[in-house]
Parts: structure tokens; sequence; C-alpha cells
């Protein structure tokens, strides 16, 4: 065909629309196939490369979506799983795979602190998390000796995902409570084997001499002290018993107690004792209507233990005062003595179980080192406080004191009353 100027022009707008069509035709294509690769990367199980344009897109919709869901349930499970770090009481560092922290709790913020024992432990938890990262786990105790006085065991791990390491992980964990709780087990138990052992081994060596004794006078004099021997276990006994069940909570009463009779029980269950070493029992009687609330046998128990260390603590001849009286709105149960009293030093400690001032004295006037213990979680059980006042050979006045009873109390005495 001949091709004039005029057909040409003609026919340039028809060869120009073939042209886009055909440009048009390959985009298209291309487009479809993009899609169809991007959804088959998307999707676990793939599209055949000869579905159609309309299902493709909405299986890439839908992979999409799953996708998003995914995604969102992992940054639920991200903010799930960083709550529970955070009220994790171990301190917890997650370090990433370049060695750069990603997460620290609030436990683990404390030891970013200028203070020399901080620095150690800041310095640990690098070193550890370095090994951790060359796949390496570790554990180091760090005695830090305050003040406070801590003792910390940190553990680093390494983290991988089976084919590379993501990270390291450091805990630090505060044993310092457990180890003081060891420490008085471990005491405890060698102080009740002690206090045990002692009147058992009497009681044997005892037995052991009178099967060969003929002398009455002897035997008598030798039972008297198996009795005695006897009753200094079973007094040891009893007290850890009281002490287990007062620190247990049992029994626990919330009553009004009248406290003239808390006193009057404590006073009657002392008077042997006192009256063997010679002393003297003042009690001051308080009015009949005041009253505590709580448990009357345990606070008769309380009141009588501190009776019981006045009199073994009180020379012979003199007198040990009890009475009650209401200060600050709370009942001040009161035991006076004017005994050999207490070093400074002692103070603190004389609620210990077993702790005694004066050993060798301890030895003389018997007791198994409970009773001020006992004193303690009863006033802890009430919601109360023990409180002394003390001089090295002047003597010692306890103090328990107790929340009055929500009834009407009144301190004036009956007769006043009337």
């Amino acid at each position: 065909m001949d091709w004039g100027p005029v057909a040409l022009a003609a026919a340039i707008p028809t060869v120009a629309l073939v042209l886009v069509l055909l440009l048009g035709l390959r985009t298209w294509r291309r487009t479809r196939q993009r899609v169809h690769l991007a959804a088959a990367r998307l999707s676990s199980t793939g599209l055949a490369e000869s579905a159609g344009l309309e299902q493709t897109l909405g299986q890439l919709e839908r992979t999409v979506d799953a996708a998003v869901s995914r995604g969102g349930e992992a940054t639920a499970a991200e903010t799930r799983m960083s709550h529970a770090l955070r009220a994790i009481d171990h301190g917890i560092v997650l370090f990433d795979e370049s060695g750069e922290i990603a997460f620290r709790n609030a436990q683990a913020k404390i030891f970013l602190g200028a203070r020399y024992g901080d620095a150690v432990v800041e310095s640990s938890i690098d070193e550890l998390a370095t090994r951790a990262l060359e796949g390496h786990d570790s554990v180091r105790t760090l005695e830090l000796f305050g003040p406070p006085r801590r003792t910390l065991v940190l553990t680093a791990d390494p983290l991988d995902d089976g084919h590379r390491s993501i990270g390291a992980l450091v805990m630090i964990e505060d044993i310092t409570e457990r180890r003081r709780v060891d420490a008085v087990r471990r005491d405890f138990v060698a102080n009740i084997s002690h206090e045990l052992k002692t009147p058992v081994g009497g009681l044997s060596v005892l037995a052991e001499t009178i099967v060969d004794e003929e002398d009455l006078t002897v035997i008598r004099r030798l039972a008297q002290r198996m009795h005695h021997e006897a009753m200094r276990a079973s007094r040891t006994i009893d007290d850890l018993l009281e002490l287990s069940r007062i620190e247990a909570g049992e029994a626990a009463v919330q009553e009004p107690v009248a406290v003239h009779l808390v006193l009057a029980e404590a006073v009657e269950r002392a008077a042997n004792a006192a009256e063997h070493r010679g002393i003297g029992l003042d009690l001051q009687e308080p009015p009949h209507r005041l009253q505590v609330r709580g448990d009357r046998r345990q606070l008769a128990s309380a009141v009588f233990n501190l009776l019981d260390n006045a009199i073994k603590y009180s020379e012979p001849g003199s007198t040990v005062q009890v009475r009650a009286d209401v200060e600050d709105g709370s009942a001040h149960l009161t035991v006076a003595d004017d005994g050999i009293g207490i070093p400074r030093r002692d103070l603190e400690r004389i609620f210990e179980r077993f702790y005694r001032v004066d050993r060798a004295r301890s030895r003389d006037t018997g007791g198994t080192g409970l009773g001020l213990a006992i004193v303690r979680h009863v006033a802890s059980n009430h919601g109360g406080e023990i409180t002394v006042e003390s001089r090295e050979g002047e003597g010692s006045t306890f103090s328990l004191v107790l929340p009055l009873s929500e009834r009407p109390v009144s301190v004036i005495d009956d007769e006043e009353e009337s």
C-alpha cells in the first residue's frame, strides 16, 4: 500500500492507540505477575499462576489481613511479656544480639546509681552479658557490704532462635533475706538441740548413778535433781509449743479482755518462782473496766514471761512491780525490776530466740531464752508493741503496749465512779 501524507496523518491516531494498548497490556501483565508473586510470598500456600486477578487480589487481601492480625497478636504478646517482666521481683536485663540493652525492669534499674556497690553490680551485668552473647551461661554471687548489706546472685543465659544468637538475659536475685532466715534456722536448731541435750544428758547420768546407789539420802537428792532436769526439758518444750502457736496465730481470739484479770493470772503463775527466789511481787491492780481487745491466754502468757524474766534477773529481797496505765489511747502493761539491767548493746537483740545477755547467769537461773520472743510475737499479733528501758546495774522496765478495746473504757476506779 502506498501511504501518502494524508493517509499517514489519518492513520497516526490508530497506531498510537495500538501502541498504547500494547504498552498497557504489557504493564497489565507485569502488574498481574507482580501481584501473583507478592501474594505467593505472603501466603504460605502460594497461588497457581493461572489464577485470575480477582482471586489473586482476594487472596492477597486475606494474606495481608492475616499478617496484620499476627502482628497485632505479636504486639499484644510482647506487651504482656513486658508487664510480666516488670512484675517479677528479680531484676531482669535483656540484651539484643548487638549487646545493647533492649529491656530493663524497675528492679534492675536500681543498680544504675553511682554508689560503689551498684557500680559493681552494673559492671558484673555487662561482663556476664558479654559471655552470654558468646554462648556461655554464667552465675556470679556478689557480697555487697552496704549499707545495707546485701547478697546478690547474677545469672546470665544466652538467647537464640535455634540458628543464631539473638541476645542475652541477665537476672539479678537478692537472696539477703533468704540467707538471714537460713542463719536464724541454723541457730535455732543448734540452740534448741543444746537446750534439750543438756537436761537429757543430765537425766541419763543421774539415772546411771541412782541405779547403783544404796544411800536413801543420796537417792532422794538425785531424784530431786532428776525432777529438776525433767522440768527444765518440759519448760523448753512448752515454750517452743507456745511460741509455735503464737507465731501461727492459733486461737488468737479477738474479744474484750479485762486487764486486771490478765495481770492477776500472770502474777499467780509466777508466784511460786518468786517465792523460791525470795522476790516480792507488787501488783498495782488497775481499774476493772480497763480493757484491751485480744486473746486472754496469749496476753497472760506474755505478762508471765515478762515477770519470769524479771524474777530470774533480780536479786533476792528485791521487788518486781506490775501495773497497767493508759497513755496516748493505749494500755501499757508494765513490769519493772531493780535487777542487773541490760547493756545498751544488747537491747535490740534481747527479743531474739535463745539470745541471752549473760549466758553464765542464764545457766544458773535456767530458762529457755524464748520468753521475750514470745512476748514480741504476742504484741505483734495484737497490733501492739513491746518497749524496754534499762540501765545496767539499775534494773529494767518492760511495757506491753496494746490498743484499747473498742468498747468504752474508764480509767476511774470503781469506788470513785460510784
